[in-house]
C-alpha cells in the first residue's frame, strides 16, 4: 500500500480470475472492501482497458484511474448490479478518456517521444506477452475489428461470457449482441486465414 492509501498496479496474470468466474460467484449487497475489489479484479479491468484500445504505454495509468474512480464511488455501490458490470462501465468511461488523451498527445508530439512513450519497460511481463508472436498476431487482428464487435467478441471469445450476459453490460438488444459476435468471428477467421501461409 503506498502512502496514498491506493496499492500499486498489480501486473495481471493468467491466474487472475476472469469476468466468468467473478459472474458465478453470488452477490451480496454488503459493500467489499476497496483492497478486495482491487485484488479480485485487477485482471479483468486491465483487460478491458486493453480491449477498448488503450495504448500499452498508458495502461497502467488507466488501469489506475479506473481504482481511483472505484475507490472514490465504492461507499456508495448498492449492489444492484454485479461488481464486475459497475467495473465495466467506469473502465470503458476511463478508457474512452485515456484514447482521447492519446490521440491528442499524438498529435502534438514529436515521432521520436512518441516511439519513446511507446516503448514498453523490460519488467512488464504483460507487455512481453503481448509481444509473444502469436499473441501479438491476436492483437492486431483484434484491433482491426471494429471497436462495438471486439468489445462482444473479447467478452464472449476471451472473458467466456455467455451472449445474453455481455447484452445486459453493453445494453444491447440480443439480436444486436448475436450479429455482433458473428461478425466479429467471421473476421477473426478470415484474418487467420490470411495469416497462414499457403
Amino acid at each position: 500500500m503506498s502512502g496514498d492509501g491506493f496499492a500499486g498496479v498489480a501486473t495481471p496474470t493468467g491466474e487472475m480470475p476472469s469476468l466468468a468466474h467473478a459472474l458465478a460467484t453470488p452477490h451480496d449487497a454488503a459493500v467489499p472492501t476497496f483492497d478486495a475489489v482491487y485484488a479480485a479484479h485487477v485482471g479483468f479491468v486491465w483487460r478491458i482497458v486493453r480491449t477498448f484500445g488503450v495504448p500499452e504505454a498508458l495502461l497502467e495509468d488507466a488501469v489506475q484511474d479506473v481504482f481511483v474512480v472505484v475507490h472514490r464511488r465504492l461507499p456508495a455501490w448498492e449492489g444492484r448490479a454485479a461488481i464486475t458490470t459497475w467495473l465495466f462501465a467506469i473502465a470503458r468511461r476511463v478508457a474512452s478518456a485515456h484514447r482521447r488523451r492519446a490521440d491528442k498527445r499524438t498529435r502534438e508530439l514529436p515521432m521520436e517521444q512518441i516511439d519513446q512513450a511507446c516503448e514498453p519497460t523490460a519488467a512488464d511481463p504483460f507487455a512481453d506477452l503481448a509481444r509473444a508472436p502469436a499473441a501479438a498476431t491476436v492483437v492486431a487482428i483484434l484491433e482491426r475489428i471494429d471497436e462495438d464487435k471486439r468489445i462482444v467478441f473479447a467478452l464472449v471469445e476471451l472473458e467466456q461470457l455467455s451472449v445474453p450476459e455481455v447484452a445486459r453490460m453493453l445494453e444491447l438488444n440480443l439480436n444486436t449482441a448475436y450479429s455482433r459476435l458473428r461478425l466479429a468471428r467471421a473476421a477473426f477467421e478470415a484474418a487467420v486465414k490470411a495469416q497462414v501461409p499457403r
